[in-house]
C-alpha cells in the first residue's frame, strides 16, 4: 500500500513520462511527412468542391471513408482502384435511386460539374498514403 506522499509523486511521475511520450509521438507525426502523405499539394478546386459535396449531401450517413461514417453503404478510400472512374461516374450521374445488394442508393441528380468534383475527390482520396491500411486480403487461403 502506498502511502499519500508516495501515491503522489506516483502520479505525478507516471503524468511526466506518459505527456513526454505523447510529445514524442506528436514531434513524430509532425515530422513524418503528413503532406507528402497526403499529397495535398494536389488538392485542386474540383477536391475541395467534392468534399463539400460530399459533406453537404451527408455521405458519411451510409458510406466509410477513411475508416470514419456509416457501415450501410460501400467503404470509398480506395473506390477508385477497386470499381474505377466509369463505374463511379455512372452511380453517381445516374437519375434513378437503385438498390446493390438490398441497399438503395439515393438518385442526387448531380450535374456532370459535380460528379467530376465527387470523382476528383475520390481520385484525391485514393491516393493518400494510408501506411498499409488496410492490409490486402491474403487471397491464397
Amino acid at each position: 500500500m502506498l502511502s499519500k506522499n508516495q501515491a503522489r509523486l506516483f502520479f505525478l511521475g507516471g503524468t511526466v513520462v506518459f505527456f513526454l511520450i505523447f510529445l514524442a509521438l506528436s514531434v513524430n507525426t509532425v515530422s513524418s511527412g503528413i503532406p507528402k502523405k497526403t499529397h495535398s499539394e494536389n488538392i485542386t478546386e474540383a477536391v475541395v468542391g467534392g468534399k463539400v459535396l460530399f459533406d453537404e449531401n451527408n455521405c458519411m450517413g451510409c458510406h466509410t471513408i477513411f475508416g470514419e461514417g456509416a457501415y450501410y453503404a460501400p467503404e470509398l478510400t480506395k473506390v477508385i482502384d477497386r470499381r474505377g472512374e466509369a463505374f463511379v461516374k455512372g452511380v453517381l450521374s445516374s437519375k434513378q435511386s437503385w438498390a446493390l445488394h438490398g441497399r438503395k442508393m439515393v438518385a442526387y441528380d448531380f450535374s456532370e460539374k459535380e460528379v467530376n468534383d465527387l470523382v476528383a475527390f475520390f481520385k484525391w482520396v485514393n491516393e493518400v498514403d494510408l501506411n498499409g491500411f488496410p492490409p490486402e486480403p491474403d487471397l491464397k487461403k
